[in-house]
């Protein structure tokens, strides 16, 4: 991959605020905010957790889970140890990013949500009950891609216009990355990475920050990667968060513990058969099945339902989130995670 980096010494480096980028988010958050006014009402008229459906809410455009949960699913196992909490069914509902899902969630159309650790931490830090179960994956990776023809480095971003699925961790490690280089674009434009090319194309915007996979599509049609997060900025990795609310757990005790040991089971499952598991990838996927396999990595799979890994990543996404004002009220993880014996 080209990572031109401009070592300059005249470069002008300067500490930017980022201020004006806090209103990427603070329009979804703001709704979300709003919806738990009417959360309570709305569980009630869904009849709290959806009868005998269990509703799970992911990212993407398929009413698929994924990972190693997914996995457990995909080999039949997951609904049957789930029927000692009452449900015979599971329901999963596609959103196109984790403000979206967020409102799902505390608006009571969803039992449980599947997304990154960005958008998770932004709901718990603007006061939404909501606990964390587990971390689905760790190290999720990203690039920031230009245009051949476009800049050589983050340097050459300064005052221009970029790209980015906003709430997402890819929009961490942007804001991270533009940070550590002392640069201020012009401004960060919530685009969804599937509608990413053109603007690039035509110059509209000068780059964009978009997961590992596209990005690698993007680089096969001629683009360039000017930061790829696991090899210039591993500590920005984001983490895959499952998440519910306290008031669905409290109806469901032992659900937490449980799914923990379900997600326990399908890690061990993949790692058995990592193969079959990018299989089952390959199959979720409408990107060719090289670049899902290359992707798709064995050291990404939790070692418990909480990795040491998978901690850090966490705790340094939220320092971050804080000292950006994107999490309104700091708070401590260890009031938010639900450990193995369900507190």
């Amino acid at each position: 991959m080209d990572h031109a980096r401009s070592h300059d010494p005249a470069v002008r480096r300067r500490r930017a605020p980022l201020r004006r980028l806090v209103t990427a988010i603070a329009v979804p958050l703001a709704l979300v905010a709003a919806a738990t006014g009417c959360s309570a009402e709305a569980a009630d008229d869904a009849g709290g957790s959806g009868g005998n459906t269990l509703r799970v809410g992911v990212i993407g455009s398929r009413a698929q889970l994924s990972g190693p949960i997914g996995y457990l699913d995909e080999q039949g196992e997951l609904l049957p140890a789930l029927a000692e909490f009452g449900f015979d069914a599971i329901e999963v509902s596609p959103f196109p990013n984790g403000p979206d899902l967020n409102q799902a969630l505390v608006g009571g159309s969803l039992d449980v949500a599947s997304y990154g650790d960005t958008p998770a931490l932004v709901a718990r830090g603007s006061g939404l009950d909501t606990r964390l179960i587990a971390l689905g994956l760790v190290g999720n990776d990203a690039s920031i891609v230009v245009r051949d023809d476009g800049p050589r480095s983050i340097e050459e971003l300064e005052g221009r216009p970029i790209a980015v699925q906003t709430g997402s961790y890819i929009h961490r490690y942007l804001l991270g990355a533009l940070q550590d280089a002392d640069v201020e674009p012009s401004e960060i434009l919530h685009i969804y990475t599937t509608d990413t090319e053109g603007p690039l194309e035509r110059g509209d915007i000068a780059a964009a920050a978009m997961p590992q996979v596209n990005a690698e599509v993007f680089e096969q049609r001629g683009y360039r990667v000017i930061d790829h997060l696991a090899e210039d900025h591993p500590d920005y990795a984001g983490t895959s968060a499952t998440v519910s609310t306290g008031g669905f757990l409290d109806e469901h005790p032992g659900f937490a513990s449980a799914w923990q040991d379900l997600q326990d089971e399908g890690v061990r499952l993949a790692k058995a058969d990592f193969t079959a598991y990018q299989d089952y990838a390959v199959s979720l996927s409408d990107f060719p099945e090289e670049l899902v396999r290359a992707t798709t990595r064995e050291d990404q799979l939790p070692d418990s339902a909480f990795p040491e890994r998978g901690l850090e990543l966490l705790t340094g996404t939220k320092e971050f989130l804080v000292q950006q004002d994107f999490i309104d009220e700091d708070f401590a993880l260890d009031d938010w995670i639900v450990d193995e014996d369900g507190a």
